[in-house]
């Protein structure tokens, strides 16, 4: 798959889409945006992906925020057509799971995107944050919906209205990202992570998404009962006949094993 803005590739189930335009440090202006909308298009038509790792080409941010220039010349019909969160809750909404590999800036948009996904693995030179209150705007993409999900209502409320830069072993500690580890093993824990849930049962992982998703946004009860149904047909699946017919054979092999008399 050929992009202007982006890199996109999959291999062995782990699709890798890198932000590139490192020049700008990979800020999302509307041609990345239409690129990755190109990108999941394909990804999405793809049975064969698992997982994607998203990632910012150069190593200095994951995305340094929105395209300052053409925000600037945005009113309230741009505003309305919600351009960027369209693109974000695309990316929460993937049928399998998505890691954000942040090294570096993954500020504004960058924060929002890297949010939108279902794990974020950090650098310990990342850095993240919601400044668009000091641009006159808010973190409109998903901000302030996604933000106190991850670190509380107080936190979120203090990140914003500050428009702080968050380091990373902070960011760990509040829960804004799930593991930091050394930059230059950013992407060789996302690709372990990843290879772990694509070993998984593929609709259990995708079923999961679906429940948990529901529950963050609708609530115990309607997550509940998501997850109810999603049982239920999982419980009908080859696959869950495959895998727990495997690992009952294997149990038995284990325990002949153990009575087989020394010698």
């Amino acid at each position: 798959m050929h992009f202007d803005n982006i890199l996109c590739a999959v291999d062995d189930g782990v699709a890798g889409v890198v932000l590139n335009r490192p020049e700008k440090r990979n800020a999302i202006d509307q041609a990345m945006i239409d690129d990755l909308h190109r990108a999941m298009d394909a990804l999405e038509a793809d049975d064969a992906v698992r997982v994607m790792i998203l990632s910012g080409a150069g190593g200095r941010a994951l995305a340094a925020g929105a395209d300052i220039a053409q925000l600037r010349e945005r009113r309230a019909r741009e505003a309305l057509q919600i351009i960027n969160a369209r693109l974000f809750q695309r990316v929460e909404d993937l049928p399998f799971p998505t890691i954000a590999a942040i090294t570096g800036y993954a500020l504004g948009g960058g924060c929002e995107l890297a949010m939108a996904c279902d794990i974020r693995i950090a650098g310990r030179s990342a850095k993240l944050g919601q400044p668009e209150v000091a641009l006159g705007i808010i973190p409109a993409a998903g901000g302030t919906q996604r933000l106190p999900r991850l670190v509380g209502i107080g936190r979120a409320k203090e990140i914003i209205y500050t428009g702080r830069i968050v380091a990373a072993d902070e960011a760990e500690r509040i829960g804004l990202v799930n593991r930091v580890v050394d930059d230059d093993a950013v992407m060789d824990a996302a690709q372990e992570m990843a290879a772990q849930i694509a070993a998984q049962g593929a609709l259990a992982v995708r079923l999961a998404k679906i429940a948990l998703n529901t529950s963050s946004r609708a609530g115990h009860q309607t997550g509940t009962l998501v997850e109810q149904l999603a049982q239920a047909v999982l419980f009908e699946s080859q696959e869950k006949d495959d895998r727990m017919g495997a690992f009952l054979e294997r149990q038995e092999a284990r325990r002949k094993t153990r009575e087989q008399p020394p010698g």
